[in-house]
């Protein structure tokens, strides 16, 4: 064999020895892979694992045969059909024929169904669910965890809310304990239980997200809690459950842009449900607890303003003429810190409050009023229905020393006018220039009743409070905007 030929097949040999050598390699490989896919959970993870998916089965187990499945039906009446005069003609007879599909009269009325929850909260029949589900319904079936059917009966709504009880005829039932929502935290495991797009007793997990969510734009009075466990159309109206199997919450809305789950759900807490619940039962309708006072909540600004070192609070801006807060010594100008010991972070929290205490008890209101704490004892009101006055602005305008704002007298023309409450006195603001400094501030048909806590009957006042103002760098004006009364302020600074 010559040399080259030698080189050949030793050059073979070497090829033959790597592709081998990397077989060998890759099966050892793999043999090693196949043996760590093949590695045991350790006995402590199964445990936990095993723990943890028992007290979840055990929760649901609990919660479960207390939540319904509520439908309903509506009666809905169509309008005539506006062409069904021209379709009798002879003229359109002799094209179409009497027969023609354009003749049949459209239906006048058709049945609207829809599906929703429930959570039984007396062994009498007593179901809490959502207003929205059951209102101006014509029909109500409600299904049970075992299947039976009842006919449903609406004892009451709370618009408000968004809350509302119905009952059946039975009795014996599967019911759940009522939980304090107050002590939800933010990450706490949680279930809901519901009737999602009609799949009865269905269980999903989550957390709390948030806890305390208003402005949502849902109800009047809010305070929800907020939850990633997934909830989708037919969920309202179930049950929001905690670790302990207790009620914590009734499921209500979901925050999406296809109409399904995305992740973003709310559930009204028991703690507020519970006194709104207990009226309905009662009387079928809702009373709510009421101060006689117009609040606005506490800024950086006003807090400089009215002296007051605390962080939280709400101002009163208004009070009702002989209502509880007039008899219980309260002032314009007063800022609660607290009601009945809990501190008043908002002005939503403080309504919430004290639309939940009952008329007729005695609460005690912490305020800061120029600077010193008090306590004054007040006695709780029923919430009247609310009034709301209209403000209007007049033609024309006066100079005087805050740049760009134009104002004038509060006359008997304008009161009738405008429909300007008697008690409302100041000036009238008719404009405001945008170079102003109350630019963004104030605005036509703003009605400026105090100038640094000093009372504006007129535009002389109104001129003399300005003058003294001018020492100051910050102007605290009283201004009745949009039927309620708000505190503002203002840089006087040139």
């Amino acid at each position: 064999m010559n040399t080259r030929k030698k080189l050949v097949f030793g050059t073979s040999l070497l090829a033959i020895g790597l592709i081998l050598g990397l077989v060998i390699a890759s099966n050892f490989n793999i043999e090693n892979q196949s043996v760590a896919q093949s590695k045991d959970v350790s006995q402590q993870s199964k445990k936990i694992l095993e723990q943890f998916s028992t007290a979840l089965a055990e929760v649901s187990d609990v919660a479960k045969p207390a939540v319904v499945n509520i439908s309903t039906t509506k009666n809905v009446k169509l309008q005539d059909n506006p062409m069904s005069q021209f379709f009798d003609d002879p003229m359109f007879k002799r094209f179409f024929g009497e027969e023609s599909p354009f003749r049949h009269p459209t239906p006048r009325k058709y049945e609207a169904q829809a599906l929703g929850s429930g959570v039984i909260v007396r062994e009498d029949g007593y179901i809490l669910t959502n207003s929205h589900v059951v209102k101006d319904v014509d029909e109500i079936k409600v299904k049970l965890s075992d299947t039976a059917e009842y006919k449903g009966k609406v004892i009451g709504v709370d618009a408000k809310t968004d809350l509302a009880v119905i009952k059946i005829n039975a009795k014996d039932l599967p019911t759940i304990k009522l939980g304090d929502s107050g002590k939800l935290r933010v990450g706490d495991v949680i279930l809901a239980v519901g009737n999602p797009y009609g799949l009865n007793q269905t269980v999903t997990m989550g957390i709390v997200s948030a806890v305390g969510r208003s402005n949502v734009g849902i109800a009047d009075y809010e305070d929800f809690i907020q939850i990633d466990a997934a909830i989708n159309p037919g969920n309202s109206g179930g049950a929001l459950v905690n670790m302990d199997g207790e009620l914590v919450g009734i499921n209500t809305a979901i925050f999406s842009t296809s109409g399904g789950y995305q992740g973003i759900g709310f559930a009204i807490p028991t703690n507020m449900a519970k006194s709104v619940m207990e009226s309905l039962m009662k009387g079928g309708k809702v009373i709510r607890g009421w101060l006689g006072v117009n609040i606005q909540p506490l800024t950086p600004e006003l807090s400089k303003s009215f002296n007051v070192k605390e962080k939280n609070g709400v101002v009163v801006t208004d009070i009702s003429d002989g209502g509880p807060a007039d008899k219980a010594g309260f002032r314009r100008g007063d800022v609660i810190t607290a009601f009945e010991g809990k501190e008043a972070t908002s002005t939503r929290q403080l309504r919430n409050m004290v639309a939940n205490t009952s008329p007729g008890s005695e609460a005690r209101v912490t305020i800061s009023r120029d600077g010193k704490p008090m306590v004054l004892k007040i006695k709780i009101g029923e919430l009247p229905e609310e009034k709301l006055a209209a403000a209007g602005h007049t033609e024309g305008s006066h100079d005087n020393k805050m740049r760009g704002v134009s104002v004038q007298d509060i006359t008997a023309q304008s009161r009738e006018k405008f429909s300007i409450p008697a008690k409302v006195t100041g000036v009238i603001v008719t404009n405001v220039d945008d170079s102003s400094p109350a630019q963004g501030v104030l605005q036509p048909g703003d009605i400026i009743q105090e100038i640094d806590r000093k009372k504006i009957d007129g535009v002389g006042d109104y001129e003399a409070a300005l003058t003294k103002a001018q020492k100051h760098d910050e102007l605290l004006l009283l201004v009745f905007r949009g039927g309620a009364y708000i505190y503002v302020t203002l840089s006087v600074k040139e």
